[in-house]
Parts: C-alpha cells; structure tokens; sequence
C-alpha cells in the first residue's frame, strides 16, 4: 500500500484494517458488561491501529495484520483499565475470593469447591455465584494482565535484552510454569471452558450450548478459574520474592 510518491499510504491502511478493529471489538464486548459501550472500544481500537501504521515497517508483509491486530486488542484494554469502571467494593470481594482460594487449596490440598468458598466467605452460595457474575469483564482484563501486554506475551516479553538479569528470566520462567501448572489443576470442567474461550476462541453462547449450561453460568465458571489462577500465581510470586531477598 504506497502512495504516488513511494511511501505508505496510511489512509488505505486505516480503510483496509477498521473492520478488524470492529471485528475485535464486538467479540470483546461478548466478555465484557452490558454498560460498556461498544463505539469507546471502537475509538480506543482504532488509536491502536494507528499507533500500528505508524510503526509500520517495510518486510513485515502479512504480519501486519497480526501485529495490528494485537495493537487494537491492547489499546482496547488499556481504555478499559483506565477507565476504572469496576467498583470498589467488587473488587475487595474478589481479593477476598482469591485469598479465600490460596487459603484453602493449602487447607484442603486440592481446588476448593463453590460451596466451600462460600462458606469460608460467610456468604450463600447464591450470593457468591452473584459476585463472580458481576466480576465478568474485570477477570478478562485480570486474565489479559497475565498473558500479554503492548501486544506482546507477558510471558515472555523480557527475554530480549535482559541478559544482563539472568534472576529475572529465570523469574519469568517460574511465572510460565506457575501459570501452565495452575491451568492443569484446575477442575475439569473450569479446564474445559478455558480452553474453549482462549484456545478455540469461543463466544459465551457457543461455549453454554457446548457444556449444557447458560451463558450466566459460563461467565461465573470462568471469573473462578481466572481467581483460581490469579491467587496461585500471586501465592508463588510471593515465595519467589521471599527466595530472592533471602538468597
């Protein structure tokens, strides 16, 4: 795409490439509330593809796309998080779920049930299900904090160039394991749907008809696998960091 003059025309890049933005948008809202409003996406979509074209280099031929792509994503959540729309009193209840979930995986020796965590909360189990409802769009914000970030795996995104911090590589490498060993541990059925959400990239519906359960429920299996996740990641960061100042 060149202009008369030899150079990249930004406009044909920016006409050939909204519809993916659009695309991305529309599947986010899927796992975000209904009070976020598409057309903000949108607008934070499109800066990231413009920040996109404008690091655009000559060779990188159909990689674009996928670059672009992950620049649109992360505009996308960063628009999210800046916005702090989650209230604070959600998410004291949801460090307090995932502290209730390191505490008694260490109790129990295995993943705690709903009802255990809701027991351990002082809470029914119906209100605790309503608080992992209500944590849909933060647990995917939460969940994309542990995998990427401007566009770029978090898992591996020091690599390059941090030769001179071979603690820190080995940190990140920890933080790898830690996060590939949490998924395995989780129930079965939590397994399941992760997988269909974020390796076959199903929407809440398609993942409901395909486990035999509401859309709802889906949401709710997918805010406890995130916290399950996030308190066994948090809880092996934590050793990490007594082993680094005790070494």
């Amino acid at each position: 795409m060149y202009n008369a003059a030899g150079q990249f025309n930004k406009d044909q890049l920016v006409q050939r490439f909204a519809p993916l933005v659009k695309r991305i948008a529309y599947h986010l809202m899927a796992r975000l509330p209904s009070s976020i409003q598409v057309d903000d996406l949108v607008q934070n979509g499109m800066i990231g593809l413009l920040d996109a074209i404008g690091r655009f280099e000559a060779g990188m031929g159909a990689q674009f796309e996928t670059y672009a792509a992950q620049r649109v994503r992360g505009a996308m959540l960063d628009g999210l998080r800046e916005n702090d729309w989650l209230p604070r009193s959600l998410r004291r209840e949801l460090r307090q779920v995932e502290q209730a979930i390191a505490r008694l995986e260490q109790t129990f020796g295995r993943p705690p049930s709903e009802d255990e965590l809701a027991t351990a909360l002082g809470v029914s189990l119906a209100e605790y299900q309503k608080i992992l409802l209500d944590a849909r769009g933060h647990q995917v914000i939460s969940f994309e904090d542990l995998v990427e970030e401007d566009g770029e795996d978090f898992l591996e995104r020091h690599f390059s160039g941090s030769i001179e911090d071979p603690y820190r590589i080995l940190e990140d490498q920890s933080l790898k394991k830690s996060l590939v060993q949490g998924i395995e541990l989780l129930p079965e059925r939590e397994k399941l749907m992760m997988s269909l959400y974020y390796e076959q990239d199903l929407n809440l519906r398609e993942i409901g008809d395909i486990m035999g359960v509401t859309e709802s429920r889906v949401c709710q299996l997918h805010s406890q696998a995130v916290a399950r996740l996030r308190a066994r990641l948090f809880e092996d960061s934590g050793t990490r960091k007594k082993a680094r100042k005790n070494g």
